[in-house]
């Protein structure tokens, strides 16, 4: 059993780790790319000619040209949660599994939303800013979390956690999710429209998906109070970022923390990272060892399933899968 890891040797350190790497070495011929850059699609067929697995970082994209150019591959497991970058219909009708990782981050990227609140409500890096630049920081009136509200766009694994904490710490809380049925005593539900009219703090965390693609346009930044602020924690195409720089620079809104955005490796944008009243951070939220241990450790897992002719965790497009690797024991 081959199995290609595309991680740069820096996104290796970062985002994979020698102990999942060992267990992964324990259990099949590991190939890795030893290149400073991601590899391309032309790259990619040549890595993988030999290779039976390929697990992938999130910017290895899967478009449907490899899929028949690489008639060994059974299996191409993302060690991300997100996947739109592999066409997983293309992998299907070659016969390839395509997997995702379970969201290992929760806590990780919770901690960062805590973090941009208080640092919007304190202008903590204004004035660490200032400082540093050797002026003396203005002193301006802070908000305090406790008694205000809060809004949270998605109700999802971090929404959920987010919302815990943020009820702990005398927030009232808001939440939008038409996708959610939500009982818990802390959290009251609204609708998308009063949710952006009557918080202090928006906090987008839907998932990303064509209905949600500039779900934060002008017309919603309009509905905003001009003292709330916006923090961005999912994907950057749920945001017009033309609208939001407007509104940041007109004053329509207070201001923007953002951890990710339209840039390369869905990172903050550099325009919208510059403005004054935007604090940002360059897709940091899940980057801690536990985090990131957590979603290696799920390709582990699921490079062990297949060998043993199993489904693995993560599947999406199981029904489809045909291609059983050389050496995996037959399904049960």
């Amino acid at each position: 059993m081959k199995v290609l890891l595309t991680h740069t040797p820096r996104m290796r350190e970062q985002y994979y780790g020698p102990r999942a790497l060992a267990e992964l070495e324990a259990m099949a011929e590991v190939i890795l790319h030893q290149q400073e850059q991601p590899l391309t699609p032309e790259g990619l067929v040549a890595a993988a000619a030999e290779a039976d697995l390929i697990i992938a970082d999130r910017l290895t994209t899967g478009p449907a040209e490899i899929f028949p150019r690489l008639p060994r591959l059974s299996a191409f497991l993302r060690c991300a949660v997100d996947i739109r970058n592999i066409d997983t219909a293309a992998a299907g009708r070659a016969g390839v599994l395509v997997t995702h990782a379970s969201p290992g981050f929760v806590a990780s990227v919770t901690e960062l939303a805590l973090g941009f609140l208080v640092d919007l409500s304190r202008g903590i890096s204004r004035a660490s800013a200032d400082y540093h630049a050797g002026r003396m920081p203005e002193v301006r009136m802070g908000r305090q979390l406790s008694g205000s509200r809060i809004g949270i766009i998605g109700y999802g694994a971090i929404g959920r956690n987010l919302a815990q904490l943020a009820a702990q710490l005398g927030m009232e809380v808001l939440v939008s999710d038409p996708y959610a049925s939500i009982e818990a005593p802390h959290v009251r539900q609204v609708s998308f429209e009063t949710l952006l009219a009557s918080a202090d703090y928006v906090v987008c965390l839907a998932v990303a998906t064509e209905a949600t693609e500039n779900l934060i346009d002008a017309a919603a930044l309009a509905r905003m109070k001009r003292d709330a602020v916006f923090i961005n924690l999912s994907r950057g195409n749920l945001v017009d970022e033309a609208a939001l720089a407007s509104a940041l620079t007109e004053g329509r809104i207070a201001g923007a923390a953002m951890d990710v955005g339209r840039a390369t490796d869905q990172m903050p944008s550099p325009g919208l990272a510059r403005l004054p009243n935007v604090i940002a951070t360059p897709h940091i939220g899940g980057l801690t060892p536990p985090a990131i241990e957590a979603q290696a450790f799920d390709t582990v897992r699921q490079v062990r399933a297949i060998l043993a002719g199993e489904v693995p965790p993560g599947a999406v497009n199981a029904e489809s899968w045909s291609r059983r690797p050389q050496g995996a024991q037959a399904p049960a």
